[in-house]
């Protein structure tokens, strides 16, 4: 490894921990029911301004369908036939949820026992550092084309980006493109994520009766909607935690690298007593079969209930479905199986909320093995391959739109940084050693491609 890149960046750590805590301070929430828009557009500016100043001298935001503003730059490298390698992360983050929940001010970046803790230090304002360190460290010394996107509307879901990509592709078009929005199997353990979990998001609804009915006076021969619904999710596992839909395959493998049980229930925090549901390996679990998750009820709540049969009930559904596995396959193996499973005649209705494809990246070209030589310089082992549950519907976009480009996935996230969650933390070795190996690929990669 460079020894002078790495001291390069180690010198930059303090700036990277004042950027970071002012990126944080900005609330990027994108629903707008939760934050101020000027919040979102602050941060936009603020990553615009950043870029600039390195050298992308055409950094402007672009408003995107759902009303999100995206960062789009360019910075020609020294050869025209260098390669050109795009730059992604995004800006907005997760609301808060329960303040009272945190251990510090979640809009506050403050340090404890070593990590970072804020909301966005990790997903993703900590990436938008790490590019921004990578960057600084190498100066002048880019021997690849680069360009750089950053979305303002990620974690809404709203899809601004993915319509914005295909309408604006040479503004964006690259040969290799780095997703920084995932993480590493544990501190100082790096990873290129390789796998995604598609999903289909449904609401099911179970009709039984005109209206609620006395339990003592009719209870036993009438059908009551949350018995029926109660029958209809219980169908949807086997007794060993098996999602089971008819027509989903559940008994795929995984064959990148494992996730070790033990290490997985720490990182689940689960009880000693708590079984690992299914009959696979948690990796099998995890990345290569389908997993059926309640979401939500509809119906009375405790509190408030009377003796009464229930007419009515509803439940929000979440499938994530593996690479194999279209949504729309999906979507109709899921809507047949709870018609099916309908018990005593009741009516049932499904609408479907959201179809997200899943991704499974080509991984043998020469941007993988730039980026595996670095990162195995700068941590001392080899990178591994990992899937990961969540979705990210750009991912499949990009590589519709961009079919010859490398697409790699990883980032600043680890198994403790408590995404989506209150909490959320990033170790700041994460982002160093992230910007030491992106520095350095970017240096190789000209000589690989």
């Amino acid at each position: 490894m460079s020894t002078a890149l790495a001291e390069r960046v180690a010198a930059l750590m303090p700036r990277a921990r004042t950027e970071l805590a002012d990126l944080v301070a900005i609330r990027s929430v994108a629903d707008p029911r939760q934050s101020s828009p000027a919040e979102c557009a602050l941060a936009g500016r603020w990553v615009a301004e950043s870029f600039r100043e390195l050298g992308f001298a055409d950094v402007d935001l672009h408003p995107t369908a759902d009303g999100s503003l995206a960062v789009v730059g360019s910075r020609p490298g020294p050869d025209p036939a260098a390669p050109t390698v795009l730059l992604y992360a995004h800006y907005d983050v997760q609301p808060p949820l329960d303040d009272s929940a945190w251990r510090t001010p979640p809009f506050e970046l403050t340090e404890v026992e070593g990590r970072w803790y804020g909301r966005g230090t990790a997903d993703c304002k900590g990436n938008i550092v790490t590019h921004l360190a990578a960057l600084r460290a190498l100066g002048d010394d880019v021997p690849v084309g680069l360009k750089v996107v950053v979305e303002g509307s990620e974690e809404q879901g709203t899809g601004g980006l993915e319509d914005f990509v295909p309408r604006h592709a040479d503004l964006l078009r690259a040969d290799a493109v780095l997703i920084c929005d995932t993480g590493n199997a544990a501190v100082g353990r790096p990873a290129l994520t390789v796998s995604l979990r598609g999903m289909v998001n449904v609401v099911v609804h179970v009709q039984a009766l005109r209206s609620e009915l006395h339990s003592g006076m009719f209870g036993g021969p009438v059908p009551d909607a949350l018995a029926a619904l109660v029958a209809v999710l219980s169908s949807l596992r086997d007794a060993d935690g098996n999602t089971t839909v008819r027509g989903l395959d559940n008994t795929q493998r995984w064959t990148g690298t494992p996730y070790d049980p033990d290490t997985f229930r720490d990182d689940a925090h689960l009880l000693v007593d708590e079984a690992l549901l299914g009959s696979g390996s948690v990796s099998d679990m995890l990345w290569a079969r389908p997993a059926l998750t309640i979401l939500g009820i509809d119906c009375p709540p405790v509190v408030g209930s009377t003796a009464a049969l229930v007419p009515r009930a509803s439940a929000r559904l979440n499938l994530r479905i593996p690479p194999g596995i279209t949504p729309v396959k999906a979507e109709s193996a899921l809507v047949e199986h709870v018609q099916q499973a309908a018990p005593w005649g009741v009516a049932v209705t499904v609408e479907t909320e959201a179809l997200g494809s899943p991704f499974r990246a080509a991984t043998s070209g020469p941007a993988y093995a730039a980026m595996r030589t670095a990162m195995h310089e700068v941590y001392g082992v080899e990178p591994v391959e990992l899937g990961q549950g969540g979705s990210i519907p750009l991912c499949n976009v990009f590589a519709e739109t961009f079919p010859d480009a490398e697409l790699m996935l990883l980032g600043v996230e680890d198994p403790l940084a408590l995404i989506h969650a209150p909490n959320e933390s990033v170790h700041p070795g994460e982002i160093e050693h992230l910007a030491t190996a992106e520095a350095l690929f970017l240096r190789r990669y000209a000589g690989n491609a």
